[in-house]
Protein backbone atom coordinates (compact mmCIF):
# COMPACT_ATOMS: atom_id res chain seq x y z
CA UNK A 1 0.00 0.00 0.00
CA UNK A 2 2.63 2.47 -1.15
CA UNK A 3 0.27 5.01 -2.68
CA UNK A 4 -2.27 6.79 -0.52
CA UNK A 5 -5.92 5.83 -0.74
CA UNK A 6 -8.15 8.83 -1.39
CA UNK A 7 -11.75 8.66 -0.21
CA UNK A 8 -13.99 11.63 0.59
CA UNK A 9 -11.01 13.88 -0.03
CA UNK A 10 -8.94 12.06 2.63
CA UNK A 11 -5.51 10.65 1.71
CA UNK A 12 -4.12 8.05 4.07
CA UNK A 13 -1.01 6.13 3.11
CA UNK A 14 -1.00 3.87 6.17
CA UNK A 15 -4.33 2.87 7.69
CA UNK A 16 -4.62 3.87 11.30
CA UNK A 17 -5.76 1.18 13.72
CA UNK A 18 -6.92 2.49 17.10
CA UNK A 19 -6.73 -1.01 18.55
CA UNK A 20 -3.05 -1.73 17.99
CA UNK A 21 -2.18 -0.89 21.56
CA UNK A 22 -4.85 -3.29 22.83
CA UNK A 23 -4.44 -6.30 20.57
CA UNK A 24 -2.47 -8.76 22.68
CA UNK A 25 -1.39 -7.07 25.89
CA UNK A 26 -3.59 -4.03 26.49
CA UNK A 27 -1.57 -2.59 29.33
CA UNK A 28 1.90 -3.04 27.83
CA UNK A 29 1.63 -1.63 24.31
CA UNK A 30 2.25 2.05 23.51
CA UNK A 31 -0.56 4.23 22.25
CA UNK A 32 -0.92 4.13 18.47
CA UNK A 33 0.19 7.36 16.92
CA UNK A 34 -2.16 9.47 14.86
CA UNK A 35 -1.43 12.94 13.48
CA UNK A 36 -2.99 15.68 15.53
CA UNK A 37 -6.10 17.00 13.88
CA UNK A 38 -8.52 19.79 14.51
CA UNK A 39 -11.29 17.86 12.78
CA UNK A 40 -12.36 16.15 15.97
CA UNK A 41 -11.06 12.76 14.79
CA UNK A 42 -10.50 10.42 17.70
CA UNK A 43 -7.18 9.13 18.99
CA UNK A 44 -6.55 5.92 20.89
CA UNK A 45 -6.23 6.61 24.61
CA UNK A 46 -3.75 5.17 27.12
CA UNK A 47 -5.08 2.08 28.84
CA UNK A 48 -6.43 3.06 32.24
CA UNK A 49 -9.74 3.07 34.10
CA UNK A 50 -11.94 6.03 33.22
CA UNK A 51 -14.48 7.63 35.60
CA UNK A 52 -14.00 4.89 38.26
CA UNK A 53 -16.16 6.59 40.92
CA UNK A 54 -19.31 5.92 38.89
CA UNK A 55 -18.44 2.25 38.54
CA UNK A 56 -18.25 2.07 42.32
CA UNK A 57 -21.67 3.73 42.57
CA UNK A 58 -23.14 1.05 40.30
CA UNK A 59 -21.59 -1.72 42.38
CA UNK A 60 -22.98 -0.14 45.54
CA UNK A 61 -26.40 0.16 43.94
CA UNK A 62 -26.54 -3.53 43.01
CA UNK A 63 -25.28 -4.54 46.46
CA UNK A 64 -27.99 -2.42 48.12
CA UNK A 65 -30.78 -3.99 46.06
CA UNK A 66 -29.44 -7.47 46.85
CA UNK A 67 -29.52 -6.60 50.54
CA UNK A 68 -33.05 -5.18 50.34
CA UNK A 69 -34.26 -8.21 48.39
CA UNK A 70 -32.70 -10.51 50.98
CA UNK A 71 -34.19 -8.66 53.95
CA UNK A 72 -37.66 -7.81 52.68
CA UNK A 73 -38.14 -9.89 49.56
CA UNK A 74 -38.51 -13.32 51.12
CA UNK A 75 -41.07 -11.93 53.53
CA UNK A 76 -43.02 -10.30 50.74
CA UNK A 77 -43.32 -13.59 48.86
CA UNK A 78 -44.28 -15.59 51.92
CA UNK A 79 -48.07 -15.40 52.14
CA UNK A 80 -48.12 -16.16 55.84
CA UNK A 81 -45.73 -13.33 56.74
CA UNK A 82 -46.74 -10.80 54.08
CA UNK A 83 -48.32 -7.84 55.83
CA UNK A 84 -50.75 -7.29 52.98
CA UNK A 85 -51.73 -10.98 52.90
CA UNK A 86 -51.36 -11.18 49.12
CA UNK A 87 -49.35 -13.60 46.93
CA UNK A 88 -47.00 -12.50 44.13
CA UNK A 89 -45.66 -15.92 43.12
CA UNK A 90 -47.86 -16.28 40.03
CA UNK A 91 -46.64 -13.07 38.44
CA UNK A 92 -43.01 -13.96 39.16
CA UNK A 93 -43.46 -17.27 37.31
CA UNK A 94 -45.27 -15.47 34.48
CA UNK A 95 -42.39 -12.97 34.24
CA UNK A 96 -39.87 -15.80 33.83
CA UNK A 97 -41.95 -17.51 31.14
CA UNK A 98 -42.72 -14.31 29.23
CA UNK A 99 -39.08 -13.22 29.44
CA UNK A 100 -37.92 -16.46 27.85
CA UNK A 101 -40.54 -16.12 25.10
CA UNK A 102 -39.46 -12.53 24.43
CA UNK A 103 -35.85 -13.64 23.99
CA UNK A 104 -36.84 -16.33 21.48
CA UNK A 105 -38.91 -14.00 19.31
CA UNK A 106 -36.26 -11.30 19.51
CA UNK A 107 -33.73 -13.81 18.21
CA UNK A 108 -35.96 -14.50 15.20
CA UNK A 109 -35.95 -10.81 14.33
CA UNK A 110 -32.16 -10.49 14.04
CA UNK A 111 -31.70 -12.51 10.81
CA UNK A 112 -34.71 -10.74 9.30
CA UNK A 113 -33.04 -7.35 9.86
CA UNK A 114 -29.86 -8.65 8.28
CA UNK A 115 -31.62 -9.95 5.16
CA UNK A 116 -34.04 -7.19 4.17
CA UNK A 117 -32.84 -3.84 5.60
CA UNK A 118 -34.33 -1.59 2.89
CA UNK A 119 -37.73 -3.28 3.03
CA UNK A 120 -37.84 -2.90 6.80
CA UNK A 121 -36.91 0.79 6.64
CA UNK A 122 -39.59 1.51 4.06
CA UNK A 123 -42.18 -0.55 5.91
CA UNK A 124 -41.41 1.17 9.21
CA UNK A 125 -41.71 4.62 7.62
CA UNK A 126 -45.06 3.67 6.11
CA UNK A 127 -46.03 2.20 9.47
CA UNK A 128 -45.39 5.54 11.15
CA UNK A 129 -47.74 7.18 8.66
CA UNK A 130 -50.40 4.55 9.29
CA UNK A 131 -50.14 4.94 13.06
CA UNK A 132 -50.37 8.71 12.78
CA UNK A 133 -53.40 8.47 10.48
CA UNK A 134 -55.07 5.90 12.74
CA UNK A 135 -54.69 8.15 15.79
CA UNK A 136 -56.22 11.02 13.83
CA UNK A 137 -59.21 8.91 12.74
CA UNK A 138 -59.78 7.49 16.24
CA UNK A 139 -59.78 11.00 17.71
CA UNK A 140 -62.48 12.18 15.31
CA UNK A 141 -64.59 9.03 15.72
CA UNK A 142 -64.48 9.36 19.51
CA UNK A 143 -65.71 12.96 19.29
CA UNK A 144 -62.40 14.49 20.32
CA UNK A 145 -62.31 17.31 17.78
CA UNK A 146 -59.28 19.07 19.26
CA UNK A 147 -57.37 15.79 19.39
CA UNK A 148 -58.40 15.09 15.81
CA UNK A 149 -57.15 18.48 14.62
CA UNK A 150 -53.85 17.91 16.39
CA UNK A 151 -53.76 14.48 14.77
CA UNK A 152 -54.23 16.05 11.33
CA UNK A 153 -51.29 18.38 11.98
CA UNK A 154 -49.02 15.55 13.05
CA UNK A 155 -50.17 13.38 10.16
CA UNK A 156 -49.27 16.12 7.69
CA UNK A 157 -45.91 16.55 9.41
CA UNK A 158 -45.23 12.82 9.05
CA UNK A 159 -46.24 12.95 5.38
CA UNK A 160 -43.81 15.81 4.75
CA UNK A 161 -41.13 13.97 6.69
CA UNK A 162 -41.65 10.78 4.68
CA UNK A 163 -41.47 12.66 1.38
CA UNK A 164 -38.32 14.49 2.48
CA UNK A 165 -36.40 11.42 3.63
CA UNK A 166 -37.66 8.78 1.20
CA UNK A 167 -34.80 9.48 -1.21
CA UNK A 168 -32.33 8.97 1.63
CA UNK A 169 -33.51 5.45 2.39
CA UNK A 170 -30.83 3.87 0.13
CA UNK A 171 -28.03 5.46 2.18
CA UNK A 172 -29.71 4.45 5.44
CA UNK A 173 -30.17 0.90 4.14
CA UNK A 174 -26.47 0.67 3.19
CA UNK A 175 -25.58 1.82 6.70
CA UNK A 176 -27.83 -0.88 8.08
CA UNK A 177 -26.40 -3.44 5.65
CA UNK A 178 -22.84 -2.50 6.64
CA UNK A 179 -23.73 -2.74 10.32
CA UNK A 180 -25.40 -6.12 9.82
CA UNK A 181 -22.36 -7.36 7.89
CA UNK A 182 -20.06 -6.31 10.71
CA UNK A 183 -22.28 -8.07 13.25
CA UNK A 184 -22.55 -11.22 11.09
CA UNK A 185 -18.78 -11.43 10.72
CA UNK A 186 -18.43 -10.97 14.49
CA UNK A 187 -21.45 -13.04 15.46
CA UNK A 188 -20.07 -13.57 18.93
CA UNK A 189 -21.28 -10.06 19.74
CA UNK A 190 -24.85 -11.36 19.33
CA UNK A 191 -24.25 -13.92 22.07
CA UNK A 192 -22.74 -11.17 24.19
CA UNK A 193 -25.92 -9.15 23.60
CA UNK A 194 -27.98 -12.17 24.68
CA UNK A 195 -25.84 -12.37 27.82
CA UNK A 196 -26.56 -8.71 28.55
CA UNK A 197 -30.28 -9.44 28.04
CA UNK A 198 -30.08 -12.32 30.51
CA UNK A 199 -28.37 -10.01 33.00
CA UNK A 200 -31.06 -7.38 32.42
CA UNK A 201 -33.76 -10.00 32.90
CA UNK A 202 -32.16 -11.22 36.12
CA UNK A 203 -31.82 -7.64 37.35
CA UNK A 204 -35.51 -7.01 36.62
CA UNK A 205 -36.49 -10.03 38.71
CA UNK A 206 -34.15 -9.09 41.55
CA UNK A 207 -35.36 -5.50 41.57
CA UNK A 208 -38.99 -6.64 41.44
CA UNK A 209 -38.44 -8.78 44.54
CA UNK A 210 -36.86 -5.83 46.34
CA UNK A 211 -39.58 -3.45 45.18
CA UNK A 212 -42.37 -5.75 46.32
CA UNK A 213 -40.73 -6.08 49.71
CA UNK A 214 -40.32 -2.31 50.15
CA UNK A 215 -43.79 -1.68 48.71
CA UNK A 216 -45.21 -3.97 51.37
CA UNK A 217 -43.41 -2.02 54.11
CA UNK A 218 -43.71 1.65 53.12
CA UNK A 219 -47.37 1.87 52.04
CA UNK A 220 -49.58 2.27 55.07
CA UNK A 221 -53.35 2.38 54.93
CA UNK A 222 -54.60 5.48 56.70
CA UNK A 223 -58.35 6.23 56.61
CA UNK A 224 -58.70 3.97 53.61
CA UNK A 225 -56.13 5.88 51.55
CA UNK A 226 -52.59 4.92 50.56
CA UNK A 227 -49.79 7.20 51.74
CA UNK A 228 -46.75 6.82 49.48
CA UNK A 229 -43.20 7.57 50.56
CA UNK A 230 -41.86 9.20 47.39
CA UNK A 231 -38.30 9.12 48.73
CA UNK A 232 -38.32 5.34 48.66
CA UNK A 233 -39.98 5.40 45.25
CA UNK A 234 -37.29 7.68 43.83
CA UNK A 235 -34.42 5.55 45.16
CA UNK A 236 -35.98 2.35 43.86
CA UNK A 237 -36.71 3.79 40.42
CA UNK A 238 -33.23 5.33 40.28
CA UNK A 239 -31.71 1.95 41.11
CA UNK A 240 -33.77 0.21 38.44
CA UNK A 241 -33.11 2.70 35.64
CA UNK A 242 -29.43 3.13 36.55
CA UNK A 243 -28.62 -0.55 36.24
CA UNK A 244 -30.75 -1.06 33.14
CA UNK A 245 -29.12 1.93 31.46
CA UNK A 246 -25.68 0.50 32.27
CA UNK A 247 -26.61 -2.89 30.80
CA UNK A 248 -28.03 -1.31 27.66
CA UNK A 249 -25.05 1.00 27.22
CA UNK A 250 -22.57 -1.82 27.82
CA UNK A 251 -24.11 -3.48 24.78
CA UNK A 252 -23.69 -0.24 22.84
CA UNK A 253 -20.03 0.22 23.80
CA UNK A 254 -19.18 -3.44 23.19
CA UNK A 255 -20.71 -3.42 19.72
CA UNK A 256 -19.08 -0.09 18.85
CA UNK A 257 -15.67 -1.44 19.77
CA UNK A 258 -16.29 -4.63 17.80
CA UNK A 259 -17.36 -2.72 14.70
CA UNK A 260 -14.27 -0.54 15.04
CA UNK A 261 -12.04 -3.63 15.09
CA UNK A 262 -13.84 -5.00 12.02
CA UNK A 263 -13.51 -1.65 10.25
CA UNK A 264 -9.80 -1.11 10.85
CA UNK A 265 -8.56 -4.69 11.34
CA UNK A 266 -10.89 -7.18 9.61
CA UNK A 267 -8.38 -9.98 10.18
CA UNK A 268 -9.44 -9.90 13.84
CA UNK A 269 -13.06 -10.70 12.94
CA UNK A 270 -14.76 -13.94 13.90
CA UNK A 271 -17.34 -15.43 16.24
CA UNK A 272 -15.22 -15.22 19.37
CA UNK A 273 -12.41 -13.20 17.85
CA UNK A 274 -10.00 -10.86 19.54
CA UNK A 275 -12.11 -7.98 18.28
CA UNK A 276 -15.19 -9.21 20.13
CA UNK A 277 -13.49 -10.35 23.32
CA UNK A 278 -11.22 -7.33 23.47
CA UNK A 279 -14.20 -5.01 23.19
CA UNK A 280 -16.06 -6.90 25.93
CA UNK A 281 -13.05 -6.69 28.25
CA UNK A 282 -12.53 -2.98 27.61
CA UNK A 283 -16.22 -2.27 28.20
CA UNK A 284 -16.34 -4.11 31.51
CA UNK A 285 -13.01 -2.79 32.81
CA UNK A 286 -11.34 0.41 31.63
CA UNK A 287 -14.49 1.94 30.08
CA UNK A 288 -17.01 0.71 32.64
CA UNK A 289 -16.87 3.87 34.73
CA UNK A 290 -17.61 6.01 31.66
CA UNK A 291 -20.61 3.81 30.85
CA UNK A 292 -21.89 4.20 34.42
CA UNK A 293 -21.36 7.99 34.33
CA UNK A 294 -23.59 8.59 31.32
CA UNK A 295 -26.12 6.00 32.46
CA UNK A 296 -26.53 7.62 35.88
CA UNK A 297 -27.38 11.01 34.36
CA UNK A 298 -30.20 9.52 32.30
CA UNK A 299 -31.40 7.37 35.21
CA UNK A 300 -31.79 10.41 37.47
CA UNK A 301 -34.11 12.05 34.94
CA UNK A 302 -36.05 8.84 34.33
CA UNK A 303 -36.51 8.20 38.06
CA UNK A 304 -37.65 11.78 38.67
CA UNK A 305 -40.14 11.46 35.83
CA UNK A 306 -41.46 8.17 37.26
CA UNK A 307 -42.00 9.76 40.68
CA UNK A 308 -43.73 12.75 39.07
CA UNK A 309 -45.98 10.36 37.17
CA UNK A 310 -46.87 8.49 40.38
CA UNK A 311 -47.54 11.76 42.18
CA UNK A 312 -49.75 12.96 39.34
CA UNK A 313 -51.81 9.80 39.68
CA UNK A 314 -52.19 10.39 43.40
CA UNK A 315 -53.15 14.06 42.93
CA UNK A 316 -55.77 13.60 40.25
CA UNK A 317 -53.65 14.60 37.28
CA UNK A 318 -52.02 17.87 38.36
CA UNK A 319 -51.29 20.14 35.40
CA UNK A 320 -47.95 21.27 36.85
CA UNK A 321 -46.83 17.69 37.36
CA UNK A 322 -47.84 16.96 33.78
CA UNK A 323 -45.64 19.82 32.58
CA UNK A 324 -42.80 18.56 34.78
CA UNK A 325 -43.13 15.09 33.26
CA UNK A 326 -42.94 16.54 29.76
CA UNK A 327 -39.82 18.58 30.57
CA UNK A 328 -38.10 15.65 32.25
CA UNK A 329 -38.89 13.39 29.31
CA UNK A 330 -37.45 15.93 26.86
CA UNK A 331 -34.28 16.28 28.93
CA UNK A 332 -33.91 12.50 29.17
CA UNK A 333 -34.35 12.13 25.40
CA UNK A 334 -31.72 14.80 24.70
CA UNK A 335 -29.28 13.19 27.10
CA UNK A 336 -29.86 9.72 25.66
CA UNK A 337 -29.25 11.15 22.19
CA UNK A 338 -25.96 12.62 23.42
CA UNK A 339 -25.02 9.30 25.02
CA UNK A 340 -25.72 7.39 21.83
CA UNK A 341 -22.83 9.11 20.07
CA UNK A 342 -20.58 9.63 23.09
CA UNK A 343 -20.53 5.92 23.85
CA UNK A 344 -19.46 5.16 20.28
CA UNK A 345 -16.26 7.07 21.02
CA UNK A 346 -15.92 5.33 24.37
CA UNK A 347 -16.06 1.99 22.55
CA UNK A 348 -13.82 3.03 19.66
CA UNK A 349 -11.03 4.85 21.46
CA UNK A 350 -11.46 4.44 25.22
CA UNK A 351 -12.28 8.07 26.00
CA UNK A 352 -13.76 9.20 29.27
CA UNK A 353 -17.45 10.10 29.09
CA UNK A 354 -16.95 13.87 28.89
CA UNK A 355 -14.10 13.69 26.38
CA UNK A 356 -16.05 11.26 24.22
CA UNK A 357 -18.97 13.67 24.00
CA UNK A 358 -16.73 16.58 23.10
CA UNK A 359 -14.99 14.63 20.35
CA UNK A 360 -18.07 13.23 18.68
CA UNK A 361 -19.87 16.56 18.44
CA UNK A 362 -16.72 18.33 17.29
CA UNK A 363 -16.35 15.77 14.55
CA UNK A 364 -19.89 16.13 13.24
CA UNK A 365 -19.85 19.90 13.56
CA UNK A 366 -16.65 20.29 11.56
CA UNK A 367 -17.67 17.79 8.91
CA UNK A 368 -21.18 19.13 8.53
CA UNK A 369 -22.94 15.88 9.41
CA UNK A 370 -25.76 17.34 11.49
CA UNK A 371 -28.28 16.49 8.77
CA UNK A 372 -27.25 12.83 8.61
CA UNK A 373 -27.73 12.37 12.34
CA UNK A 374 -31.26 13.76 12.03
CA UNK A 375 -32.12 11.15 9.40
CA UNK A 376 -32.49 8.45 12.01
CA UNK A 377 -34.65 6.28 9.82
CA UNK A 378 -33.31 3.05 11.17
CA UNK A 379 -34.67 3.70 14.66
CA UNK A 380 -38.19 3.28 13.26
CA UNK A 381 -37.32 -0.32 12.38
CA UNK A 382 -36.22 -1.07 15.92
CA UNK A 383 -39.34 0.58 17.32
CA UNK A 384 -41.72 -1.54 15.26
CA UNK A 385 -39.82 -4.77 15.88
CA UNK A 386 -39.74 -4.10 19.63
CA UNK A 387 -43.43 -3.23 19.53
CA UNK A 388 -44.14 -6.47 17.67
CA UNK A 389 -42.30 -8.57 20.25
CA UNK A 390 -44.10 -6.72 23.04
CA UNK A 391 -47.51 -7.34 21.47
CA UNK A 392 -46.73 -11.03 20.90
CA UNK A 393 -45.74 -11.42 24.56
CA UNK A 394 -48.86 -9.49 25.59
CA UNK A 395 -51.02 -11.89 23.60
CA UNK A 396 -49.36 -14.90 25.20
CA UNK A 397 -49.63 -13.31 28.64
CA UNK A 398 -53.33 -12.73 28.11
CA UNK A 399 -53.76 -16.49 27.74
CA UNK A 400 -52.62 -16.95 31.36
CA UNK A 401 -55.60 -17.08 33.74
CA UNK A 402 -56.47 -18.18 37.27
CA UNK A 403 -56.04 -21.84 36.31
CA UNK A 404 -52.63 -21.47 34.65
CA UNK A 405 -49.51 -23.00 36.23
CA UNK A 406 -51.53 -25.21 38.56
CA UNK A 407 -53.77 -22.43 39.85
CA UNK A 408 -50.89 -20.33 41.15
CA UNK A 409 -52.85 -17.12 40.46
CA UNK A 410 -55.73 -18.11 42.77
CA UNK A 411 -54.43 -15.98 45.65
CA UNK A 412 -52.53 -13.45 43.54
CA UNK A 413 -52.34 -9.80 44.53
CA UNK A 414 -55.33 -7.76 43.39
CA UNK A 415 -54.04 -5.31 40.78
CA UNK A 416 -57.48 -3.96 39.93
CA UNK A 417 -57.37 -5.87 36.64
CA UNK A 418 -58.08 -9.46 35.74
CA UNK A 419 -55.22 -11.96 35.86
CA UNK A 420 -55.21 -12.21 32.06
CA UNK A 421 -55.02 -8.44 31.54
CA UNK A 422 -52.32 -8.05 34.21
CA UNK A 423 -50.22 -10.75 32.55
CA UNK A 424 -50.80 -9.11 29.17
CA UNK A 425 -49.45 -5.81 30.50
CA UNK A 426 -46.55 -7.64 32.15
CA UNK A 427 -45.77 -9.47 28.92
CA UNK A 428 -45.85 -6.29 26.85
CA UNK A 429 -43.43 -4.50 29.18
CA UNK A 430 -41.03 -7.44 29.41
CA UNK A 431 -41.10 -8.03 25.65
CA UNK A 432 -40.54 -4.36 24.90
CA UNK A 433 -37.66 -3.93 27.37
CA UNK A 434 -35.78 -7.14 26.58
CA UNK A 435 -36.13 -6.83 22.80
CA UNK A 436 -35.02 -3.20 22.83
CA UNK A 437 -31.79 -4.17 24.56
CA UNK A 438 -31.02 -6.85 21.98
CA UNK A 439 -32.00 -4.70 18.99
CA UNK A 440 -29.51 -2.16 20.24
CA UNK A 441 -26.85 -4.55 18.87
CA UNK A 442 -27.69 -3.50 15.34
CA UNK A 443 -28.46 0.09 16.34
CA UNK A 444 -25.07 0.45 18.01
CA UNK A 445 -23.38 -0.99 14.95
CA UNK A 446 -25.14 1.56 12.75
CA UNK A 447 -23.96 4.43 14.98
CA UNK A 448 -20.41 3.09 14.92
CA UNK A 449 -20.51 2.77 11.13
CA UNK A 450 -21.54 6.41 10.76
CA UNK A 451 -18.67 7.58 12.97
CA UNK A 452 -16.13 5.25 11.35
CA UNK A 453 -17.21 6.34 7.85
CA UNK A 454 -16.54 9.93 8.87
CA UNK A 455 -13.16 9.13 10.41
CA UNK A 456 -11.77 6.23 8.41
CA UNK A 457 -13.14 6.17 4.84
CA UNK A 458 -9.77 5.11 3.42
CA UNK A 459 -9.55 2.13 5.75
CA UNK A 460 -13.09 1.19 4.79
CA UNK A 461 -12.15 1.33 1.10
CA UNK A 462 -9.05 -0.79 1.67
CA UNK A 463 -10.64 -3.41 3.93
CA UNK A 464 -14.22 -3.60 2.63
CA UNK A 465 -14.20 -2.21 -0.94
CA UNK A 466 -17.62 -3.48 -2.01
CA UNK A 467 -19.45 -2.00 0.96
CA UNK A 468 -17.37 1.17 0.65
CA UNK A 469 -18.41 1.56 -2.97
CA UNK A 470 -22.09 1.23 -2.09
CA UNK A 471 -21.74 3.63 0.82
CA UNK A 472 -19.94 6.28 -1.22
CA UNK A 473 -22.33 6.02 -4.17
CA UNK A 474 -25.42 6.54 -2.04
CA UNK A 475 -23.71 9.23 0.06
CA UNK A 476 -22.57 11.26 -2.93
CA UNK A 477 -25.95 10.90 -4.60
CA UNK A 478 -27.61 12.99 -1.91
CA UNK A 479 -24.69 14.77 -0.23
CA UNK A 480 -22.43 15.80 -3.14
CA UNK A 481 -20.88 18.72 -1.27
CA UNK A 482 -18.85 16.36 0.92
CA UNK A 483 -16.58 15.43 -1.97
CA UNK A 484 -15.33 12.02 -3.07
Amino acid sequence: MGEPVVVQGTAISQPYNPYEHKAAAPTDQPVAQQPASSSGAGEAQPTKCRDPIFALLLIGNVAAICAVAGIYGSTAFDQNQNTSGENYDGYVVAAFVLGAIAMVFTGFCLPIMMCIPMILIKASLIGMLILSGAMMVVSFLSGNIIGGIIGVVFFLIFVCYALAVWSRIPFASVNLLTACTAVKQNCGVIFVAYLYVIVAFGWSILWSIAFVGVYDQVIATVNGENTINYGYYFLLFLSFFFTHQVIQNCTHVTVSGTVGSWWFSPEHSGCCSGGVMGSVIRTLTTSFGSVCFGSLLVAILQATKAVAQAARGENGGSFLLCIAECILQCLADILEYFNKWAFVYVGLYGYSYIEAGKNVFTLFKNRGWEAIIADDLISNVFFFLSLSVGLICAGIGYAFNENSFGGIFADAIDTGLSVSVTNAVLGFIIGLVLSSILFSTIGSAVNAVIVCFAEGPAEFEANHPELSRKMRETWLQFYPNCGA
